[in-house]
């Protein structure tokens, strides 16, 4: 679902919140004791098989699962296309839920020449890889794109508290955002995992045909090399995250073309890759070198 149909429920309120659970916590606020129910949010096994194939077992949040296997399979270079995924079909069962994809031949033939267990991917991004090849794989280099405005970023940021339902509910959630160029929130995912998010991002674009490439992203976590690869997958040519980046992500930013914000907070940013498409906003990347933190 786009943000025009994503429900309202409050924390406080709802009867139901998709993609968490009512549970009993006791403990200490203020001084006083207390005893409640609260939401905890959802982190399921989630096992992704390919023409009958079981290639990847992930810890997500149960929501949004056919864009989250679509994302992961066009971000991963499994799918060149949404059209090489034929259909899919979401199994649920004691220990978790397997999404069972039916890909090309070609996709297939793909996946088993680079088939390697990635189970625990949500965690540091590299558990179950075989070679240091397989970690900075071959990217696009992005055209050079449409540029945006500083306030664009700060406009998409401040924009995500009154959106991210299941986090108002749990605290426990990291979100990812499509903005369009002039920074309005138009498409949005949340889950307990950074990369899952960004993941069912990258899905729910591609089923519905968006042109990636006229907005960007925003996300609520750090800037990992790993988010940057998926970004740049997408089409993307500028990932905006509210905390900071790591230097891998930087370098693979530049391999790619890509133009990496971190501390995007109101509007304050840094901007650590490829400033051009910021031509006003290169200030913070100098005060970053002298020392000093963007935020």
């Amino acid at each position: 679902m786009n943000i025009a149909t994503l429900p309202l429920a409050s924390a406080d309120t709802a009867a139901f919140c998709e993609g968490a659970r009512l549970l009993p916590v006791r403990g200490v606020r203020g001084g006083q004791p207390f005893a409640v129910q609260d939401w905890v949010a959802e982190e399921v096994p989630v096992a992704l098989e390919y023409n009958g194939i079981s290639h990847a077992v992930m810890l997500a949040t149960p929501l949004d699962l056919e864009d989250f296997a679509l994302g992961f399979s066009l971000s991963e270079g499994i799918l060149d296309a949404a059209h090489e995924l034929y259909g899919s079909e979401i199994e649920s069962a004691e220990r978790g839920i397997t999404v069972r994809l039916e890909v090309s031949a070609a996709a297939f033939a793909r996946l088993k020449q680079r088939r390697r267990s990635l189970a625990g991917r949500t965690g540091c991004g590299l558990c179950g890889t075989e070679s240091l090849a397989q970690v900075t794989r071959e990217l696009p280099v992005l055209a050079a794109g449409p540029s945006f405005e500083r306030a664009a970023i700060g406009r998409a940021m401040a924009q995500f508290q009154s959106l991210q339902t299941l986090q108002e509910a749990t605290g426990a959630v990291h979100a990812a955002a499509w903005c369009s160029a002039d920074g309005e929130v138009v498409w949005l995912r949340e889950d307990v995992g950074r990369h899952n998010a960004l993941d069912k991002l990258v899905g729910a674009l591609a089923a519905n045909e968006v042109d990636a490439a006229a907005g960007f992203i925003a996300v609520t976590s750090r800037a990992s090399f790993e988010m940057v690869q998926k970004a740049a997958m997408a089409g993307v040519s500028l990932l905006a995250a509210v905390s900071a980046p790591t230097s891998f992500a930087v370098e693979t930013a530049q391999r790619a073309g890509l133009t990496l914000v971190g501390f995007a907070r109101r509007e304050d940013l840094g901007v650590y890759s490829h400033p051009q498409r910021l031509p006003a906003d290169t200030a913070p990347t100098t005060a970053a070198a002298n020392g000093q933190r963007p935020h």
